[in-house]
């Protein structure tokens, strides 16, 4: 059966409001052509905003069609919402023009730096986590919240160093957050497992301490173990322990828009969708839970 998009999500509402859109899968350009020849079985797709933003032509006029069958979410990689540089207000203008056109479910990016003095490291940076820090951010997201005229979303990065200086856990500092500004999470559970192998904590009690009403997608993902530290490589399958991760990560927040991220070492549309359908037993298994909660 094909022609995706035709609800096979919950369909009940995510955090804030936004709606769980089920199973979905990030939209690569190798498989532009696969997609719109099959219409495959997949709730919905994420895109790179950058890999859009400004292209027209074939990849655009792909882009278009599917936005048309299925819900697409707009992931970022350049916002910069950490940083010290001013946040680029004609960056801004072309997100808000893309997430318009098509029109975007919602759009997230990352709590990171990517640059300073107008450089792009093409890198998701860590930063520290103090009050000061906090301030700096939430002022940020504001910002971009209204110029966007939507909440933004915004993803745990991997991370491979961490600062001495740090007052508060990246957990307390993501839901202080949201407080403050008013934004969302994209909750990313392979970096969950990343991190906490990385710095030594306990990836549990991370998903516990974060505000779980504030979740509005998860993303899943395969890791590379080095031994004495991972790396984030989204070339692989999900490792075992990303999938306790997810278990707990949904009996906490609920049924929530998954997505799978699969961008190095791509293997054909087929066994993305074989990989992401292990997913499902676990969102439906708790919503039952839910339904038998609320029946």
């Amino acid at each position: 059966m094909t022609g995706g998009g035709h609800g096979t999500g919950h369909g009940h509402g995510g955090a804030a409001g936004l709606p769980d859109l089920g199973l979905g899968l990030g939209l690569r350009t190798p498989h532009l052509a696969y997609v719109l020849a099959e219409w495959p079985e997949v709730d919905w797709f994420e895109i790179i905003s950058e890999n859009f933003m400004d292209s027209g032509g074939y990849p655009r006029h792909a882009l278009d069609r599917i936005a048309e069958r299925y819900p697409v979410v707009m992931h970022g990689v350049s916002l910069s919402i950490g940083g010290s540089d001013p946040l680029d207000p004609d960056y801004l203008a072309r997100l808000r023009a893309l997430a318009d056109a098509l029109p975007a479910a919602w759009v997230s990016d990352h709590v990171c730096w990517t640059g300073v003095a107008g450089m792009n490291t093409h890198e998701l940076l860590p930063i520290p986590f103090t009050e000061e820090s906090l301030r700096h951010v939430a002022r940020r997201v504001e910002v971009v919240q209204d110029a966007l005229r939507r909440p933004l979303v915004l993803e745990n990065p991997s991370t491979y160093a961490s600062f001495t200086h740090s007052t508060m856990t990246e957990a307390e500092f993501l839901g202080r957050l949201c407080e403050e500004s008013g934004c969302l999470l994209l909750l990313d559970v392979n970096n969950v497992a990343v991190s906490a192998f990385n710095h030594g904590f306990d990836p549990g009690e991370y998903l516990r301490a974060l505000p779980h009403d504030r979740i509005a997608q998860i993303h899943i993902a395969g890791h590379a173990d080095h031994g004495t530290h991972k790396i984030d490589t989204h070339d692989r399958p999900v490792s075992e322990a990303v999938w306790d991760l997810y278990a707990q990560a949904i009996a906490l927040a609920g049924p929530t828009a998954t997505l799978l991220e699969w961008d190095d070492a791509l293997p054909a549309f087929p066994d993305l969708l074989a990989e992401l359908a292990k997913a499902r037993p676990y969102l439906e298994a708790e919503d039952g839970v839910t339904a038998a909660a609320h029946g």
